[in-house]
C-alpha cells in the first residue's frame, strides 16, 4: 500500500487517502468479559495494548471482503469476539477467538456478514 503522502501528493485528497489507507485507533484497552460487554473497535488497524485477564473486543459489523487487523500488546490473551449472530473460523455463533500474547497480530476478514475469517501472526 502506497503512504498517504504519496497519494495526495498524486492529487487524491487527505480524506480520500485515509480512506483507501483506513483508520488506526492506538492504546485501546480491552473490557468487558463477554461479547456484549467487549470494548466495540472503530478503526480498521487496531493496537490493543491493555488486556486484564478474559477481556474482549469486538469487530464492527463488516461487509464481504472487508478486513480489519488487531493486535494483542497486553500481557493476556484477547478475546475477538465477531458482530453479533455471526461466527469466526467455525467456532460457535457469537463465541470469542482468542488472540495470543505470542502471536499477537490477527488479520480478521468479512466472508458474508455472518462468517469470519482470522489468521495470526506466527
Amino acid at each position: 500500500m502506497s503512504l498517504a503522502a504519496r497519494m495526495v501528493t498524486a492529487g487524491l485528497s487527505a480524506i480520500q487517502a485515509q480512506a483507501v489507507q483506513g483508520t488506526v485507533a492506538n492504546s485501546l484497552t480491552a473490557a468487558g468479559s463477554t461479547q456484549a460487554t467487549a470494548l466495540l473497535l472503530g478503526a480498521d488497524i487496531n493496537n490493543v495494548t491493555t488486556v486484564a485477564a478474559s477481556t474482549g473486543v469486538i469487530a464492527p459489523a463488516m461487509n464481504p471482503g472487508d478486513d480489519i487487523i488487531v493486535r494483542n500488546g497486553g500481557a493476556n490473551a484477547l478475546l475477538l469476539y465477531p458482530p453479533v449472530g455471526a461466527s469466526i473460523n467455525g467456532l460457535g455463533v457469537n463465541a470469542g477467538y482468542s488472540i495470543a500474547t505470542a502471536t499477537p497480530l490477527c488479520f480478521m476478514y468479512c466472508v458474508t456478514p455472518t462468517l469470519y475469517l482470522c489468521s495470526q501472526s506466527a
